[in-house]
């Protein structure tokens, strides 16, 4: 079974910062991370292949930076990374990153056959959710989405089973292979690198695709190819503190009749207005 885990390094959350002129974040020089989500469908993927057999390959996106990334997901027990870097890439929104990251997919699939595509939940740089989904539609591909558990997968069927968290509980669906997930976080606990992985890891080098090695309308990549754009990005204002009625406890009604009268008279304020 070939399995193919999407992958994005993702800033470091508490040094994130932002060029005031581009509205894009700043990667240079800030301290990254593997996206967690990703983090968690590789370890996925890592466990059906030491269940099922076959390979994983990790399929990323970014500037050269990026095969720090790779190589450690190579460290959890990855067989393949590749990095999809290229200027023609830069500025890229989630459209033109699915564009990119399906063209490469594509090019593995002629290669060596894809089974199975994962995907974390979302990047906890953007937290739109959107790749994932927009990969399965351009592929044509069933997509089950927020996977929490793989109940089975059924390799001479060509059927896979897995449970998908819900708001009220867990859902679970049936999909034929080759098939895309998008895992949450309680999927699995990732695992701490083997010394003889680590090794490997540090001395694997990912392979670098460019636009050229791939089938891709230029037009169709990076700023140009990107619909959406940021036009602002701010700190939200803060919030003023809430208000403490005093005397809860002591003299409840009193409590009571005061938190009415704030409220009939907030409600008057914005019935006159």
């Amino acid at each position: 079974m070939n399995i193919v885990v999407c992958v994005k390094q993702v800033p470091d959350t508490t040094e994130v910062r932002i060029d005031p002129e581009t509205n894009a974040l700043i990667r240079e020089g800030v301290p990254s991370i593997v996206n967690p989500y990703d983090a968690h469908a590789t370890e996925e993927a890592v466990r059906l292949k030491e269940r099922y057999g076959g390979t994983v390959t990790i399929l990323s996106m970014g500037p050269p930076q990026a095969k720090e990334a790779i190589k450690k997901c190579i460290s959890f027990g990855a067989d393949r990374g590749i990095l999809l870097s290229d200027r023609a890439f830069a500025g890229s929104d989630t459209l033109a990153t699915s564009y990119v990251l399906a063209a490469g997919l594509r090019r593995l699939t002629n290669e060596q056959g894809v089974d199975l595509v994962f995907c974390g939940k979302q990047a906890i740089d953007g937290d739109t959710a959107q790749v994932g989904p927009g990969l399965a539609r351009r592929l044509g591909l069933p997509q089950i989405t927020y996977a929490i558990t793989i109940e089975e997968v059924d390799l001479q069927q060509r059927r896979i089973r897995v449970g998908r968290r819900l708001e009220t509980g867990v859902e679970v669906v049936e999909a034929p292979l080759p098939a895309l997930l998008t895992c949450v976080e309680e999927m699995n606990e990732v695992r701490y690198a083997s010394l003889p992985d680590m090794i490997r890891a540090a001395r694997y080098e990912p392979e670098v695709w460019t636009h050229n090695d791939l089938d891709v309308d230029e037009e169709l990549l990076g700023f140009a190819g990107s619909p959406t754009v940021v036009s602002k990005i701010f700190a939200p204002p803060e919030r003023e503190p809430g208000e403490i009625i005093p005397g809860g406890s002591e003299d409840p009604a009193a409590a009571v009749a005061a938190l009415i009268d704030k409220l009939t008279a907030r409600l008057s304020v914005a019935a006159n207005v």
